[in-house]
């Protein structure tokens, strides 16, 4: 699984592409819910070598006003290099498509946020020849879901506006409405909403927390998140059996053995100490082949 949130901030518009509609409603512009939506390459690398990617491009169809093309950028940072590349970006795209084209960027800090949305502007004083209007999701305009039943209405954006609010200091509230959110929805619509959610906290401290919401109730959870959780549930369990069967069969460890043993991760080695620890008589025993 990957674990990046530059991954999931933009990957779950190829999930749930409808998404874009109610993202851009929150954002103060209207534009129409699609009637399908097709995911086209990323490579906008031209013949010459100069390589440039998207994160994610979709066609959108809609009922009435017609098709366009959604260019979605993840933004962790600042990055100077995207006033030439965003640009390029649209132009190319309009040049290739024929059709509009729309620019979302996606952050989790205010102050990225804040920097994406600056128009980009390229030509004279006097006049300017072509002026790029991104639109920015973040922390500052997408909301903050602690409310159930308003999560179960869209999952999609509940999720992504979990992925935005990663350093919320309530971030806490809000991953729990949405853990809330998921139990007894089916498997096909909870597994992908786990993982891109695992996916969007990356290593912050709101990563366990989720976590350790997703471990309360494994049931309806049935993701590789899921299992992995599972595992390590298993390993801590196996882990403390076996000091446990050492201690009582009167068997010292010093301390670099017991990190040794507490912090084995992989289940099935764990087991077979377990079954040596049985009839050890030594704690060499315990790690015969080892």
């Amino acid at each position: 699984m990957v674990s990046s949130p530059h991954e999931a901030m933009h990957r779950i518009f190829q999930e749930y592409p409808g998404l874009f509609s109610r993202v851009s409603e929150v954002l103060g512009v209207d534009i129409p819910p699609p009637t399908s939506a097709t995911a086209l390459p990323t490579d906008l690398t031209e013949a010459r070598p100069v390589e440039r990617r998207v994160d994610t491009l979709l066609r959108i169809e809609t009922e009435h006003d017609g098709p366009f093309v959604l260019a979605i950028e993840a933004q962790g940072k600042k990055d100077p290099r995207k006033t030439a590349s965003w640009p390029y970006y649209v132009s190319y795209l309009h040049n290739r498509y024929g059709l509009p084209v729309l620019l979302l960027v996606v952050c989790q800090d205010q102050a990225t946020a804040e920097w994406a949305a600056r128009p980009i502007s390229i030509g004279v004083r006097q006049w300017q020849t072509l002026t790029l209007n991104p639109l920015v999701a973040g922390p500052h305009n997408m909301p903050v879901i602690t409310d159930v039943a308003e999560a179960r209405k869209d999952l999609a954006l509940a999720t992504l506006a979990a992925i935005t609010h990663a350093d919320n200091p309530d971030v806490g509230a809000i991953l729990k409405t949405l853990s809330a959110a998921l139990r007894d929805t089916p498997e096909a619509i909870a597994d992908p909403i786990v993982e891109l959610t695992a996916q969007g906290l990356g290593n912050r401290p709101a990563a366990q927390q989720w976590r350790n919401l997703v471990a309360v109730d494994l049931s309806f959870y049935k993701s590789p998140l899921s299992e992995e959780i599972r595992d390590e549930g298993r390993a801590e369990g196996r882990a403390e059996g076996l000091l446990l069967v050492l201690e009582a069969r009167g068997i010292a460890l010093d301390e670099e053995t017991r990190e040794k043993i507490t912090g084995c991760d992989d289940p099935q080695l764990l087991r077979q100490w377990l079954n040596r620890a049985a009839t050890a008589t030594t704690v060499e025993d315990v790690f015969t082949g080892e």
